[in-house]
């Protein structure tokens, strides 16, 4: 029985083996074959020493008209001697790329294996198997097509370039042709734009910066947004350096701990560069970086060239001021067009090119906190909840921890739980006031009793709803919320307000109207997606208390910088706590412009750098530019609201004289239905009850 199974096993592995046999041939055969046919196609490896032109990629404005940026333009490099390379940049590289470079003849099976294995378990293409040879003749003789034909002309040509060149050979041309992004190729032209200084005075550190550039140059840029994660590869090259026994222990703790100063970016012919920037990622992410470099597309974008210039020039103007009065260090702004989501103009900081004031930092697609300018989200609840603008709310001393004396004296309740018992921001109280005066005026106290009477999660849902995107867990955000207690994106409020615009209606932020190859095919076209997220009759009331001069005359007065007089904007401002970041954001039905003022290290302005001094005159100065070519456009107003409730109309004495708290009249989750039988069972109706006697006593 036993000699049976063996005779089977012998069997089944001499078969096997003519398998494995009669599929080595078909392959070579195949091969070959593959070879005949395309050879006549594969150009001559010699002439690698001298690498393809590409055309470049151009990013345009909407008209097509000005050229923001040449992808590669005109190319930077600069042919240096194997011997001017430092060994360290030669092993980071390998590190990086190719850690079996000098042990194959090309082609690295096992590398590619590893490469499809990791993959496989991560579910993406995180890992490329291509050797330095195959990037080499890729990117010197071969085009950026990914099609099988490529792809074997590439396998071929690298066999051929590795018998006729010697390793260091291969490794010097790789170095000297290899893009770093932008218009920088080689390692000369890298290690002068990014640390100014020749590569032969590059150190290990710099070095490890250079080889995890190459991966993805433009996502990694140290002047985009993916910074951290630049400084995280480099710290990977080192340990993978480490590994490889290419530097010692002590070397590697060294470059850990060398600082690195980057050079301050040349503009290299960018203009508009934060908005170039976020375009430019876009398309690596969406066709890959090497299409990106080489491909020549037209990028036909939604920037507005004139309303950019205009931007840039009134952010210049103000940055400086805002710096020598309030403290301020930057300033950022963003315009759109609520009834598309076209962005039209983008500045993210007052300067790109100031590398030391961090001015390649994007503040419009960083998390900020929105301050008072969050608060027309949590109103657009409460209206839909069945409060109308003339809801009338107390703006009375008010303690909102139902543990704490309602007196707002306490800092912690007996669960050591802080107290919360917020301030308006002149630190005034003014009794009765309508919704419309609350929003209209930005007063805190009665905003946070109507984000209690609308809803914290509801009010979170909302903004999510609006295409707002919250930095951290919302579980956790409480009754501060209304007063920009949770950071959100300064592009995200922007657009969240367009939809108040564009009546109710949402359109994703967009930057790019099409994409073009080489020959002039679109390969991408914008196409709006509007949705519905809100009422006309809610956006419309929104629309109508910002842009009532009369409403925020309580604590702007009526001659504020926001009041635009020849024609209805609506408009507000936000300040955070400790004065760290200033808005003003403002709209008419076709355009949107927020405005963000402060540190971008989170650094305090001085008390009087709120929004309405260090925001609204740079929002002012771009609105006034562009409506004066403009033609007048009106919001449409809102259905006129009839209630005949106690507080909801307007009123705030019953029949009986007697003057009480909103919860005393009405059930938060019914405000239309019958008065509630037992209102003392809200958590928070003692203590705004006491708030109102108070007053009244006073």
């Amino acid at each position: 029985m036993k000699e049976k199974k063996q005779g089977k096993y012998k069997q089944l592995i001499k078969a096997g083996g003519m398998i494995l046999l009669w599929l080595i041939v078909l392959g070579i055969i195949g091969f070959l074959g593959a070879f005949a046919y395309f050879a006549p196609q594969i150009p001559n490896p010699q002439t690698i020493i001298t690498r393809r032109v590409n055309e470049a990629t151009k990013i345009l404005d909407r008209k097509g008209e000005t050229v923001l940026f040449n992808v590669h333009g005109d190319e930077k490099r600069t042919i240096i001697p194997f011997d001017q390379m430092p060994d360290y940049l030669k092993k980071a590289v390998i590190a990086a790329e190719d850690d079996n470079f000098y042990n194959h003849r090309g082609l690295d099976i096992k590398g590619v294996i590893r490469a499809v294995l990791v993959n496989i378990k991560k579910r993406g293409f995180s890992q490329g198997g291509s050797t330095i040879t195959q990037q080499l003749v890729r990117n010197s003789l071969l085009g950026v097509q990914k099609t099988f034909s490529r792809k074997f002309k590439e396998v071929v040509l690298s066999l051929q370039v590795e018998q006729k060149f010697d390793k260091d050979l291969v490794l010097w041309m790789y170095l000297n042709q290899i893009p770093f992004g932008s218009n920088i190729f080689g390692a000369e032209e890298a290690a002068k734009g990014y640390f100014s200084k020749p590569a032969k005075e590059l150190t290990l550190n710099e070095s490890a910066v250079l080889a995890a550039l190459i991966r993805a140059p433009s996502y990694y840029s140290p002047y985009g947004s993916h910074k951290d994660e630049l400084i995280a590869r480099k710290d990977l090259v080192l340990e993978k350096m480490l590994k490889l026994k290419l530097i010692n222990e002590e070397e590697f703790n060294q470059a850990k701990s060398d600082e690195l100063k980057f050079a301050t970016p040349s503009n290299g012919g960018i203009l508009a560069p934060h908005f170039v920037m976020m375009v430019r990622e876009y398309l690596v992410e969406k066709y890959g970086e090497d299409l990106i470099q080489n491909g020549g597309l037209k990028v036909y974008t939604t920037l507005d060239w004139e309303i950019q210039q205009k931007a840039e020039e009134i952010i210049q103007k103000y940055a400086e001021r805002n710096e020598q009065n309030f403290r301020a260090g930057n300033a950022a702004l963003v315009s759109l067009d609520p009834k598309t989501g076209e962005i039209l103009a983008l500045v993210g900081s007052r300067n790109y090119f100031d590398i030391e004031k961090e001015g390649n930092f994007n503040v419009i697609t960083a998390f900020r906190q929105p301050g008072s300018a969050f608060k027309p989200i949590v109103y657009s609840v409460a209206l839909d909840k069945g409060l109308t603008d003339k809801t009338v709310i107390f703006d009375v001393k008010t303690e909102f921890n139902p543990y704490c004396s309602p007196e707002g004296n306490q800092e912690k309740d007996q669960y050591e739980l802080e107290c919360y018992h917020p301030q308006n921001s002149d630190e005034r109280f003014r009794g009765p006031v309508t919704l419309r005066q609350a929003l209209g005026s930005s007063l805190n106290i009665p905003s946070v009793k109507i984000l209690y009477l609308a809803g914290i999660n509801e009010s979170i849902e909302r903004a999510k709803d609006l295409g707002i995107k919250f930095l951290g867990d919302t579980d956790n955000f409480g009754l501060s919320l209304v007063l920009g207690g949770g950071d959100v994106r300064p592009l995200d409020l922007v657009s969240a307000y367009g939809v108040f615009a564009n009546d109710g209606i949402y359109n994703q932020p967009s930057f790019i109207l099409k994409v073009e190859d080489s020959e002039g095919k679109i390969i991408e076209e914008f196409k709006p997606d509007p949705q519905r997220k809100l009422s006309e009759q809610t956006a419309r009331t929104i629309n109508d208390i910002l842009s009532d001069n009369s409403a925020r005359g309580l604590l702007f007065g009526l001659n504020s910088l926001l009041n635009i007089s020849d024609r209805p904007v609506a408009v507000k401002t936000g300040t955070t706590q400790k004065f760290r970041d200033a808005w003003t954001i403002g709209y008419t039905p076709s355009l949107a412009i927020g405005v963000w003022v402060g540190n971008n290290d989170n650094a305090e302005m001085t008390r009087e750098g709120g929004g309405i001094s260090a925001g609204a005159p740079i929002w002012r100065g771009l609105i006034l530019e562009i409506l004066k070519d403009r033609p007048m456009e009106e919001f449409q107003k809102p259905e006129p609201v009839f209630v005949d409730k106690i507080m909801l109309n307007g009123n705030y004495v019953d029949e009986n004289r007697e003057t009480h708290a909103i919860l005393h009249y009405l059930d938060k989750n019914d405000p239309h239905g019958p008065i509630p039988s037992n209102p003392e069972k809200d958590p928070q109706y003692n203590n705004w009850e006491w708030a109102v006697r108070n007053q009244l006593n006073n």
